[in-house]
């Protein structure tokens, strides 16, 4: 399996919104320089809240994972 293959999956989109969660909280929790890494961590949230994957266009994939979307 493909990290795009992955990434694009349920588990995947699990995996973005837990790791923007992670960020977040640590940067919030260390505070000083570290509030960089909240915002830097507001993208892999999002990517989990909207079901997309920044990285799939540069490997010739749609931006949205076609198996997700309910026509």
């Amino acid at each position: 399996m493909s990290l795009v293959n992955f990434m694009s999956s349920g588990i995947g989109r699990v995996a973005r919104s837990v790791v923007g969660l992670a960020m977040i909280g640590i940067g919030l929790a260390v505070g000083g320089g570290w509030l960089a890494l909240s915002i830097v961590g507001l993208v892999p949230l999002a990517a989990g809240a909207f079901d997309f994957c920044l990285i799939a266009p540069l490997f010739h994939h749609p931006l949205h994972a076609t198996g997700s979307r309910k026509a």
